[in-house]
C-alpha cells in the first residue's frame, strides 16, 4: 500500500523562494512602516525604532526551541507501541 507522494506546492524550488521573498517584504515592509506611526511607548525601551519587529521575532524564535525542546522531552521510544 505504497502511495506515490504527489508534489505539493512547497515542493517546488521556485515556490519556495517566493515565500521567503514575501517573508523578508513583509518583515521590511513592517520596520518601514513604523516609520509613519506614531508609538506610544509605555516603557523607555518601547519607543527604540524597530523594537516591535524584534520582539516578534525573539518571540516566534523562543516559541520555536521550546517547541523542539517539548518534542525531545515526550518522545517514545519507536518500539514502545509494540510491546
Amino acid at each position: 500500500m505504497s502511495h506515490k507522494k504527489e508534489f505539493d506546492w512547497f515542493d517546488h524550488d521556485k515556490n519556495r523562494k517566493l515565500l521567503w521573498k514575501l517573508l523578508w517584504g513583509t518583515c521590511a515592509l513592517t520596520v518601514i512602516a513604523e516609520a509613519f506611526v506614531h508609538v506610544h511607548p509605555h516603557f523607555s525601551f518601547d519607543g527604540i525604532f524597530g523594537f516591535s519587529a524584534l520582539l516578534g521575532f525573539a518571540s516566534c524564535s523562543v516559541l520555536i526551541i521550546l517547541a523542539k525542546l517539548l518534542g525531545l522531552v515526550l518522545k517514545v521510544r519507536e518500539d514502545y507501541y509494540d510491546r
